[in-house]
Parts: structure tokens; sequence; C-alpha cells
């Protein structure tokens, strides 16, 4: 599997990472998924100290240890969970994230983490304390890069402007590309990467689609209805390029733009996963398929997003 910068921090990643919220948290069942990626070439990871308060980083730290070093581990941190962990609150303070590390890094078994992502953020947080928390712990040798998760324009672009961040996680696909006119330019002119998340467009993007599209269609692709949604899906399935899958069009036209370093998804099954890996592996879009796909589908605006 190809693999590229995140950044410009020297670490290479598979153009595939698996999302690790996933994998849930029977150990075998874990372990397993995990394994497969491995076998599939998949060398990315991506986890949080929030997914199974804390078991997930556990399950991926235990189970990758024998090939650390061949790896890149991410995590991310910025919610805390409440006591009774019915719910979590959000600290982007430095004095909470250098604390975090020291926890997850504790539970995934390494003495580094390879990308280190502040799982959110707002116009509010106490930014320079938070790159400050940042770059102290790059000098310390704790990560090796940060970033950010996060879909706010004026968030991004505040962290590009004040800090020396290597990647920005967000929803991106066919269906959701927003991306492309707030977000993706300034990245690309800095050197920062976005890793995307949500690319199969909550299954949308699959052959499976039919069966997805009445719960999808309210799960955040507003700009579509379900009427239009099935108009561009049946193009898409039924006009797409000879030698092309549907999930194939998917990773292949997010890992298009310039400023893309890999593309995140999760994965319940090894059959899912097996899926996913064939997927990313087919060839790179020509220039005439970009634009066919972007001629039949919708832009949008981050209009609920401004802070």
């Amino acid at each position: 599997m190809n693999k590229r910068e995140i950044g410009q921090s020297g670490i290479f990643a598979s153009e595939l990472g698996l999302g690790c919220m996933s994998i849930g948290t029977d150990q075998s069942q874990a372990e397993a998924i995990l394994k497969t990626a491995l076998d599939e070439g998949i060398t990315y990871f991506d986890t949080a100290d929030l997914y199974d308060f804390g078991v997930n980083e556990q399950l991926v730290g235990k189970t990758l240890q024998p090939v650390r070093d061949q790896i890149v581990i991410a995590t991310k941190a910025g919610n805390r969970w409440t006591d009774n962990k019915d719910s979590w609150t959000w600290d982007a303070s430095k004095a909470h994230i250098k604390e975090a590390v020291k926890h997850s890094l504790k539970r995934l078994g390494t003495d580094y983490i390879d990308l280190y992502q502040l799982h959110g953020g707002t116009l509010e947080d106490p930014m320079d304390d938070t790159i400050e928390a940042f770059e102290e712990l790059k000098a310390e040798g704790l990560i090796r890069a940060y970033g950010i998760s996060s879909i706010r324009p004026t968030v991004i672009n505040e962290y590009v402007n004040r800090s020396h961040l290597s990647s920005v996680m967000m929803q991106y696909s066919i269906l959701d590309r927003r991306p492309e006119v707030q977000a993706l330019p300034i990245l690309a002119e800095n050197g920062v990467s976005v890793v995307a998340r949500g690319p199969v467009a909550f299954g949308l993007l699959t052959d499976k689609w039919r069966e997805k599209l009445s719960k999808a269609s309210k799960k955040g692709l507003k700009w579509y209805d379900e009427n239009s949604l099935k108009d561009v899906l049946t193009v898409l399935e039924n006009e797409k390029p000879a030698g092309r899958t549907l999930n194939g069009l998917a990773f292949r036209y997010v890992l298009h733009h310039p400023a893309a370093a890999a593309v995140i998804a999760g994965a319940s099954s090894i059959e899912q996963l097996k899926e996913n890996a064939r997927a990313v592996q087919e060839a790179a879009l020509t220039e005439e398929e970009y634009k066919w796909i972007q001629d039949i589908s919708k832009t949008a605006d981050y209009d609920e997003h401004r802070l």
C-alpha cells in the first residue's frame, strides 16, 4: 500500500488508516481486525483517549506492540469523561493535554506517540497554551508531530497561522465537499495535511447505499435531500468509468487532492476492512474522472461552524 508524508513531519503513513473506534472491546475480535490491517499493508492506526474509556488505546497498543517501530499511532486528547462516565466535557488547557498524554502513553504501552491530535477545538480555547503544550511534548520526545481534529474553518486557520501543526483531521468525501473551499487550500499552501474521515459517507458510497439512504440523508448531509442523494448515487454507480467501484471512487477522490495524506475508515469486521484496503488501492483518478465526480456532486458551506 502506498504511503504519504503527514505534513512536513517526516512521518510516512499508509494512504488508508484504520479508524480504531469501531474495533470493539472484545480482545480477540479487536486483535483479528488489527492484525488483518497489518496484513493488508495498513501502517496508520487512529485512536483516542475517549474511545471506550481508554480501552481502545489499550487494545491498539497491546496488539501492535511487536511492530511498534513499523507503524504510525495517532491518538487524541481534549475530552474528559465525567466521574460517572455518562458524558464528557471539553478541556483544551495545557495542563490537561500534558497530563492526558501520560495516560495515553501508558495505555498504549509506548514511550512516544507519532501524531497527537486535539480532539476538537473552538476559538474560545486558550489556543496559545494549547499550542505550547504540543510544542513542549515534541521537544520532550513524547510526540513526533501534532494536529487537530476539526471541521471549523476559523479554528483551522488560527492553528495554521499560529502553530507548526502537521495535520487536520476532518470529514471529507464526495458527498461532503465543504473542505474544498474553506480548508484545503490553506492546508495545501502551508504544507499541512488533511486526514479525511468519513470517506464513504455513512456507507452511502458503497454498493449498499440503497439500504443506507433513508437514514444517511439525515446524518449531516443536509445540503442533499433523499431524492437528490439518490440521483447522485445512481449516476455514480451506473456511469462510473470501466474498472471502477463506488467505494474505490470514494477513496481515490479524497486522495486526489494535493493536501490529502490519508483516509481514515473504520471497520467492524475483517471483510469490511479487506474491502476498504482493496478499494483504496484502485488506480489514482484521472483529471477527467475527478472533474466528472465534481460535476455530479455538490459543494456546501460550513454555515453552522463559524466559531
